[in-house]
């Protein structure tokens, strides 16, 4: 157990040096810049996932008090609290910020170091284990990057992190359904993508009907809802798998909006 969460917090931390080299040698008006996600900078981004950071370390070290926070949060903002934690920390200076972060990346990884995995932590949906927690963490960390480098014209290659991306697609297929309010259906999907390294990852029976087939990094730009599905190369067969690509969702909380079709021009799977 602790190899598998050391490796999940290695790759977390590999993932955010990925975005520390993207905003750090930036100029503090590069800040300021509009990202994809619509109303937010990349100031916004970064104070997001310093947010969150210091959330989900909340939640594994006083899950009371994270509890008593995110209530709190919930009944006086809503579902829209994110965006209100955006405006509420655009007066800070873009090295402030920086620093933010940082401290509260490594502060998380301190705590969920050592963690055992299977342990049981509130958030703002379902209560999630350790592992699944730091999963979201790199979701989270690539998805908003993905929206950095969106900005800043930068093409990221694929690397083998995006497997934690995927896989919690996969897991997260009934809240896709059931965010939009709509029954999770019964049908099985089979999913089929190409690893950075050529190799295959696949989830679900090898005889369903319905299908995803297509490179890993088309597959969680969808999930993370960071490219419109028309703006990808995936190959879907069922109605059951093309609805769920349709609304698929791996972040907590209200129904994303998504990108528009056209938004973006497809991506190769760029490997390091």
């Amino acid at each position: 157990m602790a190899v598998m969460m050391a490796h999940l917090v290695a790759d977390l931390s590999a993932e955010t040096e990925d975005l520390l080299q993207m905003v750090a040698p930036l100029e503090a008006s590069a800040w300021d810049l509009p990202t994809p996600a619509e109303g937010w900078t990349i100031r916004d981004q970064i104070s997001h996932l310093a947010y969150s950071d210091d959330a989900a370390r909340l939640a594994a070290t006083d899950s009371e008090a994270f509890r008593a926070q995110a209530l709190e949060l919930i009944t006086l903002l809503g579902e829209s609290f994110p965006d209100v934690i955006a405006v509420r920390y655009r007066d800070l200076s873009a090295l402030a910020l920086l620093e933010w972060f940082r401290v509260a990346r490594s502060a998380l990884v301190g705590v969920f170091l050592s963690l055992d995995p299977r342990r049981r932590l509130p958030w703002y949906g379902p209560d999630m284990s350790a592992a699944s927690s730091v999963t979201a963490r790199i979701m989270e960390t690539w998805a908003h990057g993905q929206d950095i480098a969106d900005t800043l014209g930068i093409e990221r290659d694929a690397t083998q992190r995006l497997r934690h991306i995927a896989h919690l697609g996969i897991q997260t297929f009934a809240f896709g359904f059931t965010v939009h309010g709509l029954e999770v259906p019964e049908d099985s999907v089979r999913v089929e993508l190409e690893a950075p390294t050529g190799a295959l990852w696949a989830w679900g029976p090898e005889d369903a009907g319905d299908r995803v087939i297509g490179n890993a990094l088309d597959f969680c730009l969808v999930v993370t809802q960071r490219r419109h599905l028309r703006d990808t190369a995936l190959s879907i067969s069922g109605a059951t798998a093309t609805r769920w690509m349709s609304i698929a969702q791996v972040f907590a909380g209200a129904p994303g909006g998504g990108r528009k079709a056209g938004q973006f021009a497809r991506t190769e799977q760029r490997h390091p």
